[in-house]
């Protein structure tokens, strides 16, 4: 990126933006390993790369000892790697997450300096790192961010694709395009294709431009994504005849055209979203979106691209039956371009910005300010073993809110003599708002993630022991157990994977019950209201430990079994 050409001597000049830059990262990265894993994301996809490691079966996925084809393994196999080098923990699940967020953040600065100019790419880079979703996604071991990262990666191949100068740099960055899509298929599905292609036929329709496709690549660019996809594809189904008909037709043409996963929502259920993902720059919406427009042309237009893939990706899991927070997080990269684009356009040859700005630092400095009378609202929810928890949290909302009142202030007190450095002030404090309260939440996902109560057990249990879930699907305590569990009777997610090994699990309480009592150094794990119930059926249970979701429980004749073990 060529800062140099950031105009006006009182702007940022390169050294100022690499220590901000490695500030920014020793931030980002830094909080990993702070909050343990919760429930169900994190600790579901860092237990399938575990047990991909442990197992060595790179190819079938699996989850709690079950087959696991509801996504591809592309975020398994990097985790399981991370794993394999740095060791198992919660940083490392969390590193590729991290890893693509952080990167997408220098590819949007890059790409806007290309498509725009330099500072406009600078200003879309610090639009993205302060958006306070793109913050919390990359801190969440999920797959939104890594199909986000490739999907955005994709996008941009393809502006500067189209941008280019020269006809091999238009064929290269059209190929990085295609080998992105094929990342993004291989993070979650055909979802990674499906979305660019959309996008491009709105773009195409809307603009009325046909020749574009002459310059897309498309059978070398086929060869290149079929050659980086289809290998896991053909591998996975040789080895389970059942994957096919499950991955396309189950969790692809029936997840967003039926209401099967029980994940569906209003036609506005993305509207807030969106409002509080992209909140500091909310108001700079409007005038970029009609920026674009105006610029809008015949020939290629990379403004209006990326207003239809926001349109076009945010009304299409509008009307999608299946819905979750994560699924609209690609639209925020594109966003920053725009409002990169535009805050540069404000800031014309001045380096200064306008009253409208200084109003919106204010206002959010005030709506800080504002935020201390709701305090108290925070722990409303909390449950009687919870109040201290709530209680340690408000203290991180309190240095949340603190800095996004200094650093809105300091931004409008330099709007009108620096704009950049008011830009990026601004920046800085919804960066920090957003990383200090979500990484303050391990006060109250510490208990959700069970770590308390497994590093006080683990120890305890006995390697070669069945180890069953009663009714439960606990997405934690298998990855910081280290050891997978028998399912009993509600196999929740792991449907299929039962359906397809029924011996790997207890079809009905009844069945468990015959087993436990023939099991004689058996573990469980089950919720407390479960634990009384078994009880008064006089099923011989010993408790071992106890949190206050979940109660670990063994065969009384245990103790001396594994006694002799020892």
């Amino acid at each position: 990126m060529q800062f140099g050409q950031i105009r006006q001597s009182s702007a940022l000049h390169p050294s100022k933006m690499l220590l901000l830059i490695l500030i920014y990262a020793l931030l980002w990265f830094g909080t990993l390993n702070y909050r343990h894993l919760i429930p169900s994301d994190e600790g579901r996809y860092a237990e399938i790369a575990r047990e991909m490691l442990v197992t060595g079966d790179w190819v079938t996925p699996r989850y709690n000892g079950y087959k696991y084809f509801e996504k591809p393994p592309l975020q398994a196999w990097a985790t399981a790697a991370a794993f394999k080098v740095f060791g198992i923990g919660d940083w490392q699940a969390r590193l590729w997450t991290a890893l693509t967020g952080f990167l997408t953040i220098l590819a949007i600065g890059f790409t806007g300096a290309r498509i725009f100019n330099a500072r406009a790419g600078w200003l879309a880079a610090v639009v993205l790192a302060s958006n306070p979703m793109w913050i919390i996604s990359g801190h969440f071991n999920s797959l939104d961010m890594g199909l986000s990262s490739f999907l955005v990666a994709a996008l941009c191949s393809l502006l500067l694709a189209q941008t280019a100068q020269s006809k091999s740099s238009c064929r290269n960055w059209m190929w990085a395009c295609w080998v992105f899509m094929a990342l993004a298929t291989l993070s979650k599905g055909v979802i990674g294709a499906a979305i660019p292609a959309m996008v491009f036929i709105a773009y195409s329709v809307s603009t009325w431009d046909w020749k574009i496709w002459t310059r897309l690549r498309l059978f070398s660019g086929l060869i290149l994504f079929l050659a980086i996809t289809a290998p896991w594809f053909i591998l996975v189904a040789q080895r389970n005849p059942e994957f096919l008909e499950f991955f396309f037709i189950h969790e692809h043409l029936q997840r967003f055209t039926q209401d099967a996963h029980s994940r569906t929502g209003p036609i506005y259920y993305f509207v807030p979203l969106l409002l509080i993902g992209i909140l500091p720059w909310v108001l700079q919406i409007p005038g970029a979106l009609t920026q674009a427009w105006q610029e809008r042309r015949r020939e290629f237009s990379s403004g209006w691209l990326l207003v239809c893939w926001f349109v076009v990706i945010f009304a299409f899991f509008s009307v999608s039956r299946s819905k979750l927070p994560g699924y609209i997080i690609p639209i925020f990269p594109a966003l920053a371009l725009l409002i990169g684009n535009r805050l540069d356009r404000l800031l014309g040859q001045t380096n200064s910005m306008a009253i409208p700005w200084k109003l919106q630092t204010l206002g959010f400095a005030l709506l800080g300010c504002i935020g201390f009378f709701f305090l108290s609202e925070i722990s409303k929810q909390a449950r009687p073993d919870e109040i201290e928890s709530y209680a340690q949290y408000t203290q991180w909302v309190i240095a949340a809110l603190v800095a996004l009142i200094i650093f809105s202030s300091y931004a409008a007190l330099q709007s009108k003599r620096n704009g950049i450095q008011s830009i990026v002030s601004f920046a800085c404090g919804f960066f920090l708002c957003a990383i200090i309260a979500g990484t303050g939440h391990e006060t109250l996902g510490r208990a959700v993630s069970g770590i308390d109560l497994v590093n006080r057990v683990k120890i305890s249990i006995p390697e070669k022991v069945n180890f069953y879930s009663v009714r439960l699907l606990d997405h934690t305590v298998p990855f910081y157990l280290g050891r997978t569990m028998i399912m009993v009777e509600s196999p929740d997610e792991l449907e299929f994977g039962v359906n397809q090994e029924p011996d790997l699990w207890m079809p009905t309480l009844d069945a468990f019950i015959t087993r436990w009592k023939e099991d004689q150094t058996a573990y469980a794990l089950m919720v407390p209201e479960q634990y009384i119930a078994l009880q008064d059926l006089k099923i011989p249970m010993q408790e071992v430990d106890r949190d206050s979701r979940r109660v670990i429980v063994k065969h009384p004749e245990t103790t001396s079994s594994s006694q002799q073990s020892k």
